[in-house]
């Protein structure tokens, strides 16, 4: 029914309302709680909220899934998991936060790219111009305070925090490789729920090998990890049911403008105000990400149905 289908892809685009709100939480709850026990904590929540919804993969279904989805897709979603939660949470200030989280969305345009590269799709010249606005974006995102571009200027933004710059930028690299690897080894598989548990448990081992501080649970804390904890459940459960049941080409276009969102929620949250620079870097990502959504979408012939 043409209803349940709109009711279907709106529930998807929640999705992108729950996600929009993960720098800015990320941030907060690592101020409250550290960045790795904090992360931690975030997975261990979230992981459990999905194994609600989901469920946890019985046996019999884990050995169906291709080794290359369960332990390439599985590693690699952990690794991006960890790369971007604590890339957040060693950010120097706040507004650094903002930045990192923003080199995050370079992951639309970059998983174009890789699908392409990897035959799955088609090249086309608008893919080119694409990649270099989305990456000009970031160029001036990672300008800082707004001073005059220099690329010295540039690179001593990035020294002065290399490793939360380092995760983030990996971060970015790991999600179209998971991405394009989930949509050929999949084949309608899910491991979402163990894949969630696996971050937790890494992030817990890091925590009690590293020198961190204990954790110290205050009221404020323990409700924003609880909101940010239930948002990402909600927003895996959301996009899950909307990909099944909902219009994709419209949830793939609302995807699109999540930096946008990302950026006001967390400017909002966080209380800070960003240079002008980075707002036009913002913008660049986005419309860079949409150029490369439009360039290689499937085009329908005039007598096609519509879904």
């Amino acid at each position: 029914m043409p209803t349940n289908h709109s009711r279907a892809t709106l529930i998807g685009l929640c999705a992108i309302a729950c996600w929009s709100t993960s720098v800015g939480l990320f941030r907060s709850v690592a101020e409250h709680l550290g960045p790795v026990g904090g992360a931690a904590c975030v997975f261990t929540l979230s992981a459990l909220f999905v194994t609600l919804r989901f469920g946890i993969p019985r046996w019999q279904a884990l050995r169906t899934l291709h080794p290359v989805y369960l332990l390439g897709c599985g590693v690699i979603f952990v690794a991006y998991e960890i790369g971007l939660s604590l890339s957040l949470g060693f950010a120097s200030n706040r507004t650094q936060t903002l930045e990192l989280g923003m080199i995050n969305y370079l992951w639309p345009s970059l998983t174009v790219v890789l699908a392409t590269a990897l035959g799955l799709q088609r090249f086309h010249m608008g893919l080119i111009p694409g990649v270099l606005l989305a990456m000009f974006g970031i160029v001036l995102v990672l300008q800082g305070d707004g001073a005059r571009f220099t690329v010295t200027g540039l690179w001593a933004n990035v020294q002065s925090n290399p490793l939360a710059y380092g995760l983030a930028f990996a971060a970015a690299l790991l999600w179209p490789c998971y991405s394009v690897l989930s949509r050929i080894f999949a084949k309608g598989g899910n491991a979402l729920s163990l894949f969630l548990w696996a971050v937790a448990a890494a992030l817990w081992l890091h925590f009690f090998a590293s020198d961190e501080p204990a954790m110290h649970f205050g009221w404020s804390g323990v409700v924003q990890l609880t909101m940010l904890s239930a948002l990402t459940a909600l927003g895996y459960s959301c996009w899950d049911f909307g990909i099944r049941h909902g219009n994709l080409t419209v949830m793939a276009v609302g995807s699109y403008f999540t930096p946008v969102l990302s950026a006001l929620v967390g400017t909002v949250w966080l209380q800070v105000r960003p240079s002008w620079s980075f707002w036009q870097g913002v913008a660049l990502v986005t419309l860079g990400s949409l150029i490369c959504w439009w360039s290689t979408r499937e085009r329908k012939s005039p007598s096609s149905d519509q879904a």
